[in-house]
């Protein structure tokens, strides 16, 4: 299957479950928050409802009849309403319009029951085609067939004298009704609605686009590790490509001789024996840099003593920088200088510096290791006098397989990985490892590691 096709299907299902998970948790919130601001509007009306009511029972109960004809008493205390039976023409003043409490009339309609539910006043603007005996005595809400909306409460009234007008006790006077259209109401659910209606799309929309986007961030780290991967499968091909041709064609000249001469022997046997050892540290660099990598096993970090690793390793090289005419040369201080970590490594991290500052410095030149306490950090400097590295390289030299000079590398014998270890171990410790060069001058290979104390 084609790569670019494999990490775009995988995009694409990323971005799906993006949008599938955002726009489920749109939806989600949506509806609740729709649901919370229709339900918050409903009972704020409702308690308005149950205050002017409330208002008007606690102003009326005190005035109602105990004798008389209710209707004619009722006319009085409500000159705006309109009695049952007869033609409705009132034309209240504005003192009496706030006598009952109630100051916008036309969301508003108040209606009065005697204790038998029949119907004795009603507000002129009450819905049309409204029963005239009480139905319900709790919450009501009323549909009309012109698509209007109406919520009504019923509450009791009591008198003051506790009887009805033909005095047979009774547990009520009568009953008071009030309404209030849903107009309002109504026009603000539609509003919430037109505004999800097209909100939703708009944002949901904008998820599509930033889960595309979001999704070629998530996908950009795994399709970079994946080139490394390839890079580093076909650069190992290539490094062990070499030694093995070499290996074989050697293996198969000797055996396409039938009694070989035992000094031709003696100049195969040590390429053979060369090629093997090449192999066999390629092989080893590989799998040390798997483990550092992987952190398979981890080690416990103890006390090392810096001061000890850089004079060994000075020691330890001094041959081979005389062999190749350099001089080499540490400057450790007096001062015992302790970090936490992996002796082992850090001896292979130092090691792998100094190998590659002897092998890039012409004879004549010089390397020099110096060690020193700086701010709570130890740092160890590598400084050479060879060939120096491009500065549009120098971003480059710790990948693995990479050489400045692949013609020279291979026949200083350098398998491409030292700088790539040295690099690795110094993040395991978490230390910096930086480089300053300059082409024809030299490089300065510096680490910084945390100190502790001895």
């Amino acid at each position: 299957m084609n790569i670019n096709r494999l990490f775009r299907r995988s995009r694409i299902r990323l971005a799906f479950w993006y949008v599938l998970v955002m726009g489920t948790i749109l939806s989600l919130s949506g509806f609740v928050v729709y649901r919370s601001i229709v339900q918050s509007n409903w009972v704020a009306l409702e308690r308005e409802i149950e205050s002017i009511a409330g208002t008007l029972h606690d102003s009326l109960e005190p005035m109602l009849p105990v004798t008389g004809d209710p209707a004619i008493v009722l006319q009085q205390i409500f000159p705006d309403l309109c009695l049952v039976g007869k033609a409705c023409t009132v034309n209240p003043t504005l003192i009496q319009r706030h006598t009952i409490g109630i100051s916008d009339r036309s969301i508003y309609y108040i209606r009065l029951f005697d204790h038998h539910g029949k119907l004795l006043t009603f507000s002129a603007n009450q819905p049309p085609y409204l029963p005239n005996t009480l139905t319900s005595p709790d919450w009501q809400t009323i549909n009309t067939s012109n698509g209007m909306r109406y919520r009504q409460f019923t509450t009791i009234l009591h008198s003051a004298g506790g009887h009805n007008l033909e005095g047979h006790n009774h547990d009520s006077w009568g009953y008071l009704q009030i309404g209030r259209t849903l107009a309002s109401l109504d026009a603000e659910t539609r509003r919430i609605q037109w505004i999800l209606a097209i909100g939703f799309p708009v944002a949901l929309g904008l998820v599509v686009v930033s889960s595309w986007w979001l999704s070629g961030l998530a996908m950009q780290p795994i399709y970079q590790s994946y080139q490394q991967q390839q890079q580093f499968t076909a650069n190992a091909a290539h490094e062990l490509r070499s030694p093995l041709a070499s290996l074989l064609a050697t293996v198969e000249a000797l055996l396409r001789v039938r009694e070989p001469d035992p000094s031709h022997l003696q100049t195969m046997l040590p390429t053979i024996e060369r090629q093997g050892r090449r192999l066999s540290h390629l092989i080893k660099d590989l799998l040390l840099l798997a483990s550092l990598e992987q952190n398979e096993t981890p080690v416990p970090f103890l006390p090392c003593c810096l001061n000890d690793l850089v004079v060994d390793l000075t020691e330890e090289f001094l041959e081979l920088a005389v062999a190749a005419d350099i001089q080499l040369t540490s400057k450790v201080p007096s001062v015992m200088i302790y970090v936490l970590g992996n002796e082992s490594q850090l001896y292979r991290m130092v090691s792998n510096l100094i190998a590659n500052a002897i092998q890039y410095t012409p004879a004549g030149g010089s390397v020099t290791v110096r060690l020193e306490p700086r701010d709570r950090k130890a740092v160890i400097a590598v400084k050479d006098t060879g060939i120096g590295i491009p500065t549009d390289q120098q971003g480059r030299i710790f990948d693995r397989f990479y050489r400045v000079d692949g013609d020279r590398s291979r026949k200083t014998g350098g398998t491409g990985l030292g700088l790539a270890i040295a690099h690795a171990i110094a993040l395991k410790h978490q230390a910096r490892i930086k480089i300053e060069s300059q082409v024809e001058q030299g490089s300065l290979f510096t680490v910084e590691l945390e100190t502790v104390v001895s």
